[in-house]
């Protein structure tokens, strides 16, 4: 378990990250009355997210390997903490839709039945609890490996 300190105290970190980005989006009214533009600003997160998997890297390149680190060591590293950050998902959401944001999937259901973008069955269906801990679980491992593999990249030092 020490060999994945940093790892844990990263993944931690990112599912801090992600609740105060929620908070945030609820706070400029991104899940109420600007949900309109909801889909475009969330992409933003990527740049926090991203700069969360530079650090965490950096810091294991520093703090475990003495300030050496080659690309596997870095992309194994980095799927370490997408795998915990998948793990802490279904947390992340549930505290998300029941505490920073309870009123989100009625919101969003009203917006796209309203905007003629769903039906209100369609609507329903995809956007509750179920549905985004679903999503979390397998958009988690997917953009972390895709992170993981660039920031391990540019982190890597021989």
């Amino acid at each position: 378990m020490t060999n994945f300190k940093i790892e844990i105290k990263w993944a931690l970190i990112f599912a801090a990250m992600t609740l105060g980005w929620m908070m945030l989006e609820r706070l400029v009214g991104l899940h109420s009355t600007h949900i309109d533009k909801h889909l475009l600003y969330s992409n933003l997160i990527a740049i926090p997210a991203i700069a969360v998997y530079v650090f965490a890297l950096l810091d294991k390149r520093k703090n475990y390997y003495q300030g050496k680190m080659t690309y596997q060591q870095g992309f194994m590293s980095g799927l370490v903490i997408s795998l915990l950050v998948m793990v802490l998902s279904p947390i992340t959401q549930v505290i998300t839709s029941w505490v920073i944001t309870p009123d989100y999937f009625a919101n969003i259901i009203q917006h796209s039945v309203s905007a003629g973008k769903m039906t209100q069955q369609e609507a329903e269906n995809y956007f509750n609890l179920k549905s985004y801990i679903i999503q979390g679980l397998a958009g988690a491992p997917v953009m972390g490996i895709v992170t993981s593999a660039i920031v391990a990249f540019f982190t890597k030092k021989t």
